[in-house]
């Protein structure tokens, strides 16, 4: 077992449907050791006492390594955190057991819980592609859409810790509605949830779409090219709201790289408003799959 001799350690844990990531930094947010191990979030009785136990065993396991050492941790979820960020106050139908659910008491060790979007914007805004800026938006375009929001460079969350939840703009007429009621909602217009109601069942991923759309089909392309134009919508309103200096966008449907962002930066340049000709910077994330656990971990050093 390998052992570590700073006298500051920090951990990091992403809880996700499918994989839960820890990751051990040292003060200075460097990265030291990582781990993964998978989630198991099936439809059973006993499996959140599983994933709770599989977490525990985790932290024993840094927390041996640094001969105890690790004085907070941060912890990421979907969801809403509740207004101390001791725990997640809200996650319908997912990840049973997860609400309410005090990981400090679980863990032993002062645990600071924020959702996972906005735990990914803050490693984006220390480590990543935000890093220099103070006034940074963030969507993470995947299943869902989430996002979240710094303004002079601190985290917004507000009432419920409920903001930066972009993937719930109203963007279209559309009726249809997201989980939250909003319809016409962004993350109905390019979620990878809604590819097989969107594209009259012909794609069951966003990744088909966007290969098809390169290799110049032109119904993969009408299909793609609209998702994008209602992200165009949905960024353009919020330049308008909130004056960002940067856009990152995160989530394997980011993935798509220069396919999402050459056409989304074209139909922002129609839409935007170029105060002093100044046009907003859209930028992919850089942290990967570890922002989620980096970010927690960086949130909980500041508690």
């Amino acid at each position: 077992m390998m052992n570590y001799q700073a006298n500051d350690f920090l951990l990091g844990i992403d809880l996700g449907g499918t994989h839960i990531k820890a990751v051990l930094m040292d003060k200075d947010f460097h990265i030291l050791d990582s781990h993964l191990t998978q989630t198991d979030d099936q439809d059973q009785t006993d499996v959140s006492e599983r994933w709770k136990n599989s977490i525990r065993n985790l932290v024993d396991s840094f927390q041996q390594k640094t001969n105890h050492q690790i004085r907070k941790i941060g912890f990421s979820a979907p969801g809403l955190a509740n207004e101390h960020n001791t725990a997640i106050a809200s996650l319908p139908n997912r990840l049973a057991g997860l609400e309410h659910f005090l990981w400090s008491e679980w863990l032993g060790t002062p645990t600071y819980v924020l959702n996972d979007a906005h735990a990914a914007l803050i490693a984006e805004s220390k480590l990543g592609a935000g890093k220099g800026y103070q006034h940074i938006i963030l969507l993470t375009l995947g299943t869902g859409v989430g996002g979240g929001m710094m303004i002079n460079g601190k985290l917004i969350q507000n009432q419920y810790n409920r903001a930066g939840h972009f993937g719930h703009l109203s963007i279209s007429d559309d009726p249809r509605q997201s989980i939250v009621g909003a319809p016409g909602s962004l993350e109905y217009a390019i979620g990878d949830y809604s590819i097989g109601s969107r594209s009259y069942g012909r794609y069951d991923s966003t990744h088909s779409l966007v290969n098809d759309y390169q290799a110049g089909n032109p119904f993969a392309s009408w299909v793609w090219l609209n998702s994008v134009e209602k992200l165009a919508r949905g960024i353009n309103s919020l330049i308008n709201a909130f004056s960002p200096e940067i856009v990152i966008l995160g989530g394997g449907i980011s993935k798509a790289g220069e396919a999402l962002l050459g056409p989304l930066k074209d139909f922002l340049g129609i839409y935007e408003w170029e105060t002093g000709g100044f046009r907003t910077h859209i930028v992919l994330a850089e942290s990967g799959s570890d922002a989620g656990a980096v970010g927690a971990g960086i949130f909980a050093s500041y508690m």
